[in-house]
């Protein structure tokens, strides 16, 4: 076996809290870590990145000063084992812009739009982990092959730790929670 055929060591190792603290950003672009090992994530398509960034413009003209709305960066969702994942769009309080990590207890909502290769991860296994994290608002975003996607929108029932259906949109996203918001998904 030749020496490139060899897998580099954070592809088998856990990765710690203290060891991520001193990567840099672009060591950090492009993937998360789930207890502890590095996932790569492949670049998303132009609609997928477009969709984020209008969302995350509506919610951020909408969510007032107390709260941003930003995409593409990590939240912590736990030190050990160590678990970051990306959000395509995160709902943050504003006062927290400059702290890193990002946790829990500074998001509002999450948004993620499902590719190709993500649905079960984002159907399943991320909302589940963003619901024990505490996060109050899930959005999964389903792109349609033609046509506008689908917003499925959920809301955290913590005496479960899970969370329960919200209201499902296309054409127009209008919601009063986690704050007033509307955006025409059919711009998408």
């Amino acid at each position: 076996m030749s020496a490139e055929m060899v897998a580099p060591a954070w592809m088998h190792e856990q990765v710690t809290a203290e060891q991520y603290a001193t990567w840099t950003p672009e060591q950090c672009a492009g993937i998360e870590i789930v207890d502890g090992m590095v996932l790569v994530s492949p670049s998303a398509s132009k609609r997928h990145n477009r969709l984020a960034r209008l969302l995350a413009n509506a919610l951020d003209a909408a969510a007032g000063e107390d709260w941003n709305a930003d995409t593409d960066f990590d939240v912590r969702l736990q030190d050990l084992p160590l678990n970051n994942r990306r959000p395509d769009v995160t709902v943050y309080r504003a006062e927290t812009i400059d702290v890193s990590p990002t946790r829990p207890e500074h998001v509002l909502l999450v948004v993620e739009v499902v590719s190709p290769g993500s649905e079960t991860t984002d159907r399943i296994v991320k909302a589940d982990q963003y619901a024990k994290a505490g996060i109050q608002f899930y959005w999964r975003v389903e792109q349609a092959p033609t046509g506008a996607p689908v917003v499925y929108t959920y809301v955290l029932d913590a005496s479960v730790g899970r969370y329960r259906d919200g209201e499902v949109f296309t054409g127009i996203v209008k919601v009063s929670a986690p704050f007033t918001v509307e955006v025409d998904l059919d711009q998408m």
